[in-house]
């Protein structure tokens, strides 16, 4: 008799999840560039697959904010401007600030504070042996964690929603401050913050840590469009 396989066969639903997370991953790391095209046949050809699943994908980054599609040409990578970043962070900030407040609220610092902490040093080790990809993932599941636990579900299914979006935003932190740790370290204001049981220090420690990337990668940005105006 033929022995039960190892693996079951990927259904279209994990094909198509897959591919979007090697379409985020490319994304967020800098090989697709902002207003770069997404070719279906291209990347079907790459992956060894059908074009259905890439186009599923597609859709899928459509509606996390990643690509655009556009008729007749297919789906490109979203041009993020400096206006539009700013809304984003400015969103994260009432977001988070109050998750933070919440969590020490609720008297559930201690439950997470051991997960915050291996995070934050995870986030580090990957820093120093340049792992972007994973580094983004830890910082993401670091700010999630802080606004799961605060309880309140609809602060979660919003940061969820924007979770692809937080992940661009924080490649290109990486990308703007000179020091690669530097960001992964500062997490741990957060968690002293949230140790000291004062929800308004919680408050300022969130609103420093989101405010510093928010200056630096919109400034950034503006200085970008500014040089381009100027080159017109």
């Amino acid at each position: 008799m033929d022995s039960e396989p190892l693996f079951k066969p990927l259904t279209r639903d994990a094909l198509t999840q897959r591919i979007a997370r090697i379409l985020t991953d490319a994304i967020v790391s800098g090989k697709l560039k902002p207003g770069d095209r997404v070719a279906e046949s291209v990347i079907a050809r790459d992956l060894g697959v059908s074009r259905a699943p890439v186009r599923e994908a597609g859709r899928l980054l459509e509606s996390a904010g990643l690509l655009v599609s556009k008729a007749n040409r297919g789906f490109f990578v979203r041009t993020i401007d400096a206006d539009d970043l700013d809304s984003l962070y400015e969103l994260r900030l009432c977001i988070e600030r109050e998750a933070a407040a919440r969590t020490v609220r609720e008297g559930r610092v201690a439950q997470i504070r051991d997960r915050l902490l291996d995070q934050i040093k995870e986030m580090v080790v990957m820093s120093e042996d340049n792992q972007l990809i994973h580094q983004i993932g830890g910082d993401l599941q670091f700010h999630r964690l802080i606004v799961e636990t605060s309880g309140n579900l609809r602060f979660l299914a919003v940061f969820d929603k924007l979770a692809s979006e937080i992940q661009a935003c924080t490649a290109l932190i990486e990308r703007v401050f000179d020091e690669p740790g530097k960001v992964a370290r500062n997490h741990a204001l957060i968690v002293e913050a949230l140790d000291s049981g004062d929800e308004d220090a919680a408050r300022a420690a969130m609103d420093y840590h989101i405010g510093v990337a928010r200056e630096a990668v919109v400034g950034h940005f503006r200085k970008l469009e500014g040089a381009a105006d100027n080159a017109l």
